[in-house]
């Protein structure tokens, strides 16, 4: 496996096409990596107390429409 020190020189040495292609496979890697999180956090209730806080301020009428 690369360390990141490794990792890093590696990426600096990508041709403009290849750090093009890099950035678009990491930015699909990034965002699943976020989803799974995201869904984790929501079956494990994590957010619950924020979604309870948007609907009170919802009813309470603290907020406006976009």
């Amino acid at each position: 496996m690369m360390t990141l020190e490794e990792l890093q020189e590696a990426v600096r040495k990508l041709s403009p096409d290849e750090l093009r292609v890099f950035r678009e496979w990491f930015w699909e890697f990034d965002g699943q990596i976020w989803d799974k999180q995201l869904e984790e956090d929501i079956e494990a209730g994590r957010l619950d107390k924020f979604a309870e806080e948007a609907i009170r301020d919802r009813i309470e009428g603290r907020c406006t429409d976009l």
